[in-house]
């Protein structure tokens, strides 16, 4: 299992968190998505490490920001 951490922007209510947890949950091999509305960060475990641009397109999709590190 891969634990990778996104900083997200925009997020600012639990819809925010159900939608995001939602579309980045939808994304093939994740198991698990934890939203941390707070710091406005997203943990994703999955089975392998996952293309950033696909967790981007997933994180647009619901109507947010993914922040470059």
């Amino acid at each position: 299992m891969v634990n990778t951490t996104y900083q997200v922007q925009g997020m600012t209510c639990g819809h925010c968190v159900s939608a995001v947890s939602a579309e980045v949950g939808a994304i093939e091999g994740v198991r698990d998505v934890q939203v941390d509305l707070a710091a406005g960060r997203v943990t994703v475990s999955s089975e392998q490490p996952l293309d950033t641009a696909v967790v981007r397109a997933a994180v647009d999709e619901a109507g947010y920001d993914l922040v470059d590190a």
